[in-house]
């Protein structure tokens, strides 16, 4: 991980300078053509929210420059947006328009390309990481030119949507979508463990989505959040005292200390969708950055096992923690989702900005869960490279093909993809 450079540009947090000398903000789409034809080694950015080298080039590219174009088919129940759109910003126009996403990740920052390019997720037994939203992408390929892809019409369609930006630059993204529903988000706080775990998709399975936060030291849970979609047909109802733990009485932020101004609303009020889904509203910033992240996925049958083990090492980690959060994901059949063809549970890691003392409290979490096949998100610290991660999913060679086929002298690669997912199998111009 570089060292932090000031001078440099910076992704949210603050632990990775980009090795591009500048980021250009082309205006349209035809001059994101012209720019990726006559570039040796060039990749998108978005958000910023990745907190390793995934999206470093010699050449980088903002789509933000770009007008939100977002276009709405009633009769086929989608919405196209570019891809460099807030998912805030997409949520508030499907909202006032009567319409929903099927869910949201915790930051209703992050970009609609950027998230589904890394199998970004939120939560809940039933709903799959955001990208299994996709029906439709329109790209820019190695060569410069328009790819329009589809569900319904391309082959390996499954294999395009998390791209880790490695087939191309993707400028419109369609998604499906419903309509618009109400959402009440109930917090509890101190669940004991032993209550959690006696049926742990019990309690996962009590609302639309649910988020376990703690610090896996603790006997306890420090906070539970129930995300209850109203209407759904969930018959759960949300006393004073759950599982041995309280019902907040005052709204909390995820991370114990810290102001919850800019959480979305709690307390049971119901509202609509896009103002309870994320844990974070949109015109707040989450918090400082000054942290570093994690994740693993792995078969959500393992989860109390997985948990166990996590705590049996606790001692190791968690003086770094700021706060860990579990989830649920239902499975898809996209080629590099973490969440491929399994049901999964999700360990999150928010550490403190130690990137030396991370790197060997992701070593220690790494060896608790390698006995469950976990999966890190891409988008996150993690020290696995392609030959431990290639067992991982059945469809990683199918990959590394379509990669090279659509981009044969790896202008979309980067040192990090090298070593993550192509080992060295073809031409890379290796940025970072």
């Amino acid at each position: 991980m570089p060292e932090h450079n000031p001078t440099a540009e910076m992704n949210w947090a603050g632990n990775y300078s980009y090795g591009a000398a500048a980021v250009h903000h082309p205006r349209t789409e035809g001059e994101l053509r012209s720019l990726v034809a006559g570039s040796g080694s060039v990749r998108a950015l978005g958000s910023r929210h990745s907190f390793n080298a995934l999206a470093d080039s010699d050449v980088l590219v903002s789509l933000d420059s770009v007008a939100a174009d977002i276009r709405i088919d009633t009769g086929a129940m989608t919405a196209t947006v570019g891809g460099g759109t807030r998912y805030g910003v997409l949520a508030k126009e499907l909202a006032r328009q009567g319409f929903a996403l099927h869910n949201l990740a915790s930051l209703p920052h992050i970009s609609v390309a950027g998230a589904i390019a890394t199998a970004t997720h939120g939560s809940g037994d039933g709903n799959p990481n955001l990208a299994a939203a996709v029906t439709g992408l329109r790209l820019v390929d190695a060569e410069g030119n328009i790819r329009t892809l589809s569900r319904a019409g391309t082959e390996d369609f499954a294999g395009y949507v998390v791209g880790l930006g490695a087939l191309g630059i993707v400028t419109e993204v369609t998604l499906a979508i419903e309509p618009a529903f109400e959402v009440a988000q109930h917090v509890y706080l101190e669940l004991p463990w032993d209550a959690v775990l006696a049926d742990f998709g019990a309690v996962t399975g009590r609302a639309y989505s649910v988020s376990l936060f703690t610090n896996f030291a603790a006997g306890a849970i420090g906070q539970a959040w129930f995300k209850q979609r109203l209407g759904d047909g969930r018959a759960a109802e949300f006393p004073a005292s759950l599982l041995g733990g309280r019902a907040a009485t005052e709204a909390v932020h995820p991370v114990p200390g810290v102001p919850a101004l800019n959480c979305t609303e709690q307390l049971g009020a119901s509202g609509p969708w896009e103002n309870r889904l994320a844990h974070f509203r949109m015109d707040y910033l989450p918090s400082s950055g000054a942290e570093i992240q994690s994740e693993w996925l792995i078969g959500r049958e393992h989860a109390a096992a997985a948990v166990s083990a996590l705590r049996a090492r606790s001692e190791e980690f968690s003086p770094l923690l700021q706060v860990a959060e579990i989830r649920t994901i239902a499975a898809d059949d996209l080629w590099l989702s973490t969440a491929y063809g399994r049901d999964s549970v999700a360990f999150h890691f928010t550490w403190f900005r130690d990137p030396a003392a991370v790197a060997g409290a992701v070593r220690v979490v790494e060896e608790a869960l390698a006995p469950f096949r976990a999966r890190p998100h891409w988008g996150k610290v993690f020290s696995a490279g392609a030959a431990e991660l290639a067992p991982l999913y059945p469809r990683f060679a199918d990959f590394t093909a379509l990669a090279r086929s659509l981009d044969p002298v790896g202008k979309f690669r980067n040192g990090f993809l090298e070593q993550t997912v192509f080992a060295g199998t073809g031409p890379s111009h290796a940025a970072g």
